[in-house]
């Protein structure tokens, strides 16, 4: 089912009350669904270097990469974007660098291996816990 029917039919699924609230179905909308599994991170241990400078003043923080890759598993040169910065220049430059070092196992659709566009969460935290987040 194409995206605009799919939508047509979540529509046509919910129903109003006349008084601008509309319910949601009690269940899902009926259709033909592929089974979508997302790449796998392989790297045993993170690749990624927590700014010193930062670590010792206790600055936390979340980095979110956009990264893409392809049907081996093989990250697509020059895709990987900040999606969400941390707040620190530093934390999103150090996730960045790392990125051509992230390993994966290819996405899945139906069984099949695919490319596939995903977001990649990178935490910057202290062993304290007791950091500073922006």
């Amino acid at each position: 089912m194409n995206r605009p029917l799919l939508f047509l039919a979540f529509l046509v699924a919910c129903s109003g009350k006349g008084d601008g609230t509309v319910s949601l179905p009690s269940r899902p909308v009926e259709g033909p669904r592929a089974t979508e599994l997302p790449p796998v991170a392989l790297n045993p241990n993170s690749p990624v270097d927590y700014p010193p400078a930062l670590a010792a003043q206790g600055i936390e923080g979340t980095v979110l990469l956009r990264l893409m890759v392809d049907t081996s598993g093989t990250l697509v040169p020059d895709s990987t974007r900040v999606a969400e910065s941390s707040g620190y220049p530093a934390l999103d430059s150090a996730a960045m660098q790392a990125a051509p070092s992230l390993r994966y196992a290819p996405a899945e659709r139906d069984g099949a291996k695919v490319a596939m566009a995903f977001l990649q969460p990178i935490y910057f935290r202290t062993p304290q816990g007791r950091g500073v987040t922006p």
